[in-house]
Formats: C-alpha cells, structure tokens, sequence
C-alpha cells in the first residue's frame, strides 16, 4: 500500500503512556504523538483543513500565495500543502521564534518575513499587522488567519478527538493542552464533551498571557501581557478559536519550568518535543491534586524537539537566562573546591577550564589566579580533576 502524496499520512498519531515523568501524578497518562505527522507537528492537520475550506469557496484560487502569520508549526503545515497544491507562500513571524522553525519554512521554499516580538499587536511592525497588509497588497494572495478561522478548529473536532476517543476506548478523563490559537483544545474538546460531558479540559497558558485571567474572570487585563519565553502557547489577544466554554481551566506554567521540563521529556521519556509540549506537562504537574488514581490524562505533545535544538535543548541558552543551576568550570568554580599547590601563570576568574588545562600542560606546572576578594589561589590539574569528578 502506498499514498498518493504526503498529506494522506496526516493523522492517525499515536497515543504512548507516559512511566517516568509523571510517576507522581494520579492516574494513567498518556501523550498524543503529534511529531509523527509529516511536518513533525498538529498544525499540519488545520493547515490542510483551512486550505481545502479556501478552495472549496473560491477564496483560494489556483496559482494563489498563501500569506500566514505563525509560530513556524503551521507554517509549515501550509507550506508542505502548498508545493502539492501548486501555492506560493510568504509567512511571517516574530524574532523570539526558533532560528530552525525559521529554516525550516524557507527550506520549503517559502518567503520568511522575521518581526518585533514586543510590540502590540494592531502596531503595523506586528506579524499580524504585516501579513495583513501582505495579504492586501499581493495579488492572488489568501491569509488563512489561524486564529479566527474556525477551520482550525472543526480539523480537530473532525480528526483528533474521534482520534483519542477511539485509542482511549472513551475512557479518557482529561484533556491537557496548551493553547495558542485555540483550535486543537476548542476542536477536541468539544467533540470528546460531546461524548462525555464529565471530561474535563485543562487549557495550559504562560505568564505574559491573557487566557488564564480572562477566563476566570472575563476581564481582558493589559496589565498580564509582556514579553515570555516559551513558544507556540499564550496570546496577547482572544483568538475565535478559543473556545473558554470548553475549556473548564487554565494554568499558568513560567518559562523556565516549561523549558526544563521540555528537556525531561527527551530524557526521562525518550520522546522527542517541543516547548508547548514541557509546559504542558509542567501545567499538569501543577495540577495533580485535582486528579484520582482511576483518571485517564492525554496530553497534547504538539511538535518536535529539533525546531528547539538552539533553544531549549541548548545548554548555553539556558543558563544565558538563568533556567540551569549548574555552571560550566571555570577558574572560580575550581577554587571552590581546590586543596593545595604551586603557581606558575596568572588567569582571572572567567578564564575558561580548556584554557586553564591547556597551560597547566603546557607549563607543567599550575596557574595563579586572583579571587574576588583580591587573595591569590593557585590551581593545578589535580583541582580540575577533582572538580569534574564533583
């Protein structure tokens, strides 16, 4: 058996339990695979289904630029859809996004357009404002509008849900996802309520985001919104798609939980994802007390680890922000642990620990270093042993 093209393997992802990473939250956890669709990520899903939609009304014309602001994810989705229908597309996205989600999109022949993060979103350097304009100004051009275009959603009440709801035996209790655009928690969501109206869905929102707030109180609060880490969940606006009916609570996750977390995963599970996918996890870390022993979880694991390689799975990244405790070697790291000896070549403080090694070898000897208090220490190629050692 073969496919006629690419797109007919979207779906069908599958659900794996989760031993290690959860061990302490009730119940049976399970993650929902969505790295194995063909662009590595759920987006792929909606991103045909809005194209199809277009088609299907005339707004998408043979021959047409698809013009899309996005994360990357459903970017990619559109651009993969586009070389088999025939379509242009110029996208546009914001500089906190991932230099590989970036790559990845041009790779696929698309016009990649990087905007200012932290600005609002009616500001016209926005990538919202300026895929709007685009749109306006090519010829022949369609935006998808992700957002509000309610296909995004129908693509998961049409595909995902029916999806879990079968792998689960309908025996799913929970629903944990984190939200961006809201299609794939309002779409699921609402298809598996609809099957049992006693699951609950837990929505996963960041700090810097409007969700959480909104939802609890119905105040669109400004004051919530700034510049956050994490990628492919929280807005700065209420999308269509989110859908706050269905979604029965939002937690909040901070960057640095969901980036560590992220990192867990590939280790602790062997699987492979994305940024959404460790705030997911953190989120229902944080809300384990409101689950029972006979529960069913799924989690949504959205996309894939390599569009985070110089991200969250980069460890000079990490500790530039602050997000790991432990620090390279360096000539103050080996003081701290040093016992004894001779001096030979002066360093300062920051002198990396190759460099220290390398004229200690070359010397012969040991190297003199200044502390900050102004004392001289000396190191030797027995404290860096013991130092890496621990």
């Amino acid at each position: 058996m073969w496919y006629k093209n690419i797109l007919e393997t979207i779906g069908n992802t599958p659900l794996v339990k989760l031993n290690t990473i959860t061990k302490n939250v009730p119940g049976t956890i399970l993650a929902k695979i969505e790295t194995t669709n063909p662009g590595n990520s759920i987006k792929d899903r909606m991103a045909v289904k809005m194209i199809e939609d277009a088609e299907k009304s005339g707004k998408l014309k043979p021959g047409g630029t698809i013009i899309e602001g996005t994360s990357g994810n459903t970017g990619m989705g559109l651009a993969m859809a586009a070389i088999i229908k025939g379509y242009k597309c110029i996208f546009t996205t914001t500089d906190k996004q991932s230099k590989e989600k970036v790559d990845a999109l041009r790779a696929f022949g698309a016009e990649v357009i990087v905007c200012p993060t932290n600005v609002e979103p009616e500001d016209p350097r926005s990538y919202y404002s300026v895929s709007s304009r685009l749109e306006r100004e090519v010829p022949n051009s369609w935006k998808p509008n992700q957002y509000d275009n309610l296909a995004n959603s129908q693509a998961h009440y049409e595909q995902t849900g029916p999806e879990i709801w079968e792998q689960t035996e309908g025996k799913i209790t929970h629903l944990v996802v984190g939200v961006g655009t809201g299609g794939t928690i309002s779409g699921t969501g609402k298809y598996l309520k609809e099957k049992n109206p006693n699951i609950q869905v837990w929505g996963i929102d960041t700090y810097g985001s409007v969700f959480k707030k909104y939802k609890e109180t119905g105040i669109f609060d400004k004051d919530e919104i700034y510049p956050y880490i994490t990628e492919g969940i929280g807005e700065d606006f209420l999308p269509a798609n989110v859908n706050f009916d269905v979604i029965d609570l939002f937690e909040k996750v901070t960057d640095k939980d969901a980036a560590l977390m992220t990192r867990d995963i590939a280790r602790k599970e062997g699987i492979f994802v994305g940024n959404s996918a460790g705030a997911a996890i953190g989120g229902l870390i944080q809300l384990k007390d409101k689950l029972k022993p006979e529960d069913v979880v799924v989690v949504i694991f959205h996309d894939h680890g390599s569009r985070y390689m110089g991200k969250m799975y980069n460890e000079d990244w990490l500790r530039e922000r602050g997000f790991l405790q432990d620090e390279k070697l360096t000539a103050k790291s080996i003081l701290a642990k040093k016992e004894a000896t001779e001096i030979v070549t002066f360093v300062d403080l920051n002198t990396s620990i190759d460099k220290i090694s390398s004229l200690i070898n070359k010397e012969n000897s040991a190297v003199l270093v200044e502390d900050e208090s102004g004392k001289i220490e000396i190191i030797t190629q027995y404290d860096i042993i013991n130092a890496i050692s621990g």
